[in-house]
């Protein structure tokens, strides 16, 4: 698996820093990505977080969301891929910068 940063160089919404894809290169996903990951700036600007992928819906006029990508049982399972994330956009802010 690869992570594919995309920044948000438009700078919209604000604190949304870029977007992440899951790219699989091999197993029964080979060829597939996943996407809808995205990272953001936390406010007062402490560090970093990631949004996992979810749909959003109304019940009763209240807005609520829907993970798409859940833990089996371990509930720290997320835990893992936010850290792979956040050091790929590490890596990419650095690449970035080498560049420039």
């Amino acid at each position: 698996m690869t992570i594919k940063i995309t920044p948000n160089e438009k700078g919209n919404p604000p604190g949304k820093l870029a977007d992440a894809e899951l790219h699989f290169s091999d197993g029964p996903m080979e060829g597939m990505k996943l996407i809808g990951f995205s990272i953001w700036e936390r406010r007062g600007g402490n560090g970093r977080n990631v949004t996992f992928p979810a749909r959003q819906y109304s019940v009763n006029g209240e807005r609520r969301t829907f993970a798409l990508l859940r833990p089996i049982v371990d509930t720290t399972a997320q835990s893992k891929l936010r850290d792979l994330i956040l050091e790929a956009f590490q890596a990419y802010e650095e690449r970035a910068a080498i560049a420039s």
